[in-house]
């Protein structure tokens, strides 16, 4: 059973209690550990990690642990946690921990530390485990191959079952996954894919080839991470083979890495549309200064934009003085363009970052937004037409429902364009979202209400 956080934080306590003692029982806590997911002791040595005085109790936990087992843990800690952890130990044990981590794990930890260490480990490696680290660890990050494994099971052409049988038991030890087999040419090209289902139920004496699916969904090696998670999840693949230029199969996406950069993109997408840089961390663990720096950029321009809507007021300072009751509608007005726009943007970044939507679709678009956004705009009207006739009468009313229709289709027809232009600009299209859109309809909606209000008042 998963663990809540009342539960970690008992394990967390008697864990600590039992390294308080004078001689710990390292059975004791063996046992402990060794009925704990994975998952669960990251979580645990993660918080020990972040309090100074207990990282030496996390070190000591880890120590009890099996290799193979702390490099399983090791895993789960985010990048910080992990340079402290390695930063404590020697180059032998952290040779130790890398050689036990998958190939992807091992790819990320090893570009996080310093030049002189990564030459230090590099050196005292197997040259095929040093030319396969140095090769995951150049990828760009963002990319297929930033996140792919090395660790996967490949069947030559011209294999029969029962050989195929047999190399699957020789490799299965170290593969990321084994229900998914890919066979390659004598250049390594990725030529078919069976499962392992697929293999089991075969006659003995077939040839793979024969039985293989030739159809393959693979991706390249430079192909963005993003797009990967995606076809992952259109197909609903267990892992995804990643080929290079020469249609050469050089890894695998697994299905839990792709989820991992679903929900990266995804946390990264929300933050940029309420015009948040990327965080480095989780927003409990990153540093108050980062915070500070992601949030005060935007927040300092967003202040300057808004005194255009200071001046749209100034500039109709006689209509204004004339009608004071138009002031009444002022917030009421604007706030419904800016939420009528941030929910148009909000549709349009989505669409396109799940692919749903492209700069194709841009002209059927415009033709759905405007009967959507008129008809919101023709029921937001009404319904505050009322209370502009017992504010100020007809006349006002009039002006308000002609705003109020005027200022949401407006609104609406901006937040859906502004993605599609920041996109050809080659901007994220997700820093469209709330607060950019909401201040330029401010603006806009400021001038919109009071030329329309001087128009038919005069």
């Amino acid at each position: 059973m998963a663990l809540n956080d009342e539960s970690l934080q008992a394990l967390k306590a008697e864990l600590l209690d039992e390294l308080a003692k004078e001689v710990p029982s390292k059975s004791l806590l063996s046992l402990r550990l060794a009925e704990t997911r994975s998952a669960d002791i990251g979580e645990v040595l993660e918080e020990m990690i972040e309090d100074d005085e207990e990282l030496p109790a996390a070190l000591a936990l880890l120590d009890i642990l099996s290799a193979e087992r702390a490099a399983n843990v090791l895993g789960y800690l985010p990048g910080e946690s992990q340079l402290e952890v390695v930063g404590e130990l020697d180059d032998s044990q952290v040779l130790k921990l890398l050689e036990e981590m998958g190939s992807d794990e091992r790819a990320d930890l090893f570009n996080l530390l310093s030049e002189d260490r990564r030459e230090a480990l590099l050196r005292r490696m197997a040259h095929r485990e040093r030319e396969d680290l140095k090769r995951l660890a150049s990828y760009e990050e963002g990319t297929a191959g930033a996140i792919m494994t090395s660790d996967y099971v490949s069947i030559a052409s011209g294999m029969t079952v029962s050989q195929a049988m047999m190399r699957v038991r020789q490799t299965a030890p170290d593969a990321e996954t084994v229900y998914q087999l890919y066979i390659l040419d004598s250049d390594g090209q990725l030529i078919g894919t069976m499962s392992l289902r697929q293999l089991m139920v075969a006659r003995p004496g077939a040839i793979v080839d024969d039985i293989m699916i030739k159809d393959v969904i693979s991706t390249r090696v430079d192909n963005a991470q993003e797009d990967v998670a995606r076809i992952v999840a259109k197909y609903d693949l267990l892992a995804l083979p990643v080929i290079d230029a020469d249609n050469r199969m050089v890894g695998i996406v697994t299905h839990d890495d792709a989820m991992d950069v679903a929900e990266s993109e995804a946390t990264e997408d929300f933050h940029k549309g309420m015009s948040i840089g990327q965080l480095e961390d989780g927003v409990s663990r990153v540093k108050l200064w980062s915070l500070y720096r992601k949030r005060v950029f935007w927040l300092v321009l967003l202040v300057f934009a808004n005194l255009f809507s200071g001046a749209g007021i100034a500039y109709f300072e006689e209509t204004i003085a004339a009608q004071v009751a138009l002031v009444f509608f002022l917030p009421l007005l604007i706030g419904s363009g800016g939420n009528a726009g941030a929910q148009a943007a909000t549709l349009m970044v989505r669409g396109m970052a799940t692919g749903d939507v492209g700069v194709k679709d841009w002209g059927k678009l415009l033709g759905r937004e405007l009967l959507v956004a008129g008809s919101l705009g023709i029921t937001m009207a009404i319904a505050v037409t009322p209370i502009g006739i017992m504010r100020g009468g007809e006349a006002l009313a009039m002006v308000v429902a002609f705003s109020m229709v005027t200022i949401v289709l407006f609104g609406s027809l901006l937040g859906m364009c502004l993605p599609f232009v920041l996109e050809r600009f080659k901007v994220d299209p997700a820093t469209a979202s709330a607060p950019l859109v909401t201040t330029l309809i401010d603006a806009s909606g400021v001038v919109i209400y009071f030329s329309i209000a001087t128009l038919l008042l005069s």
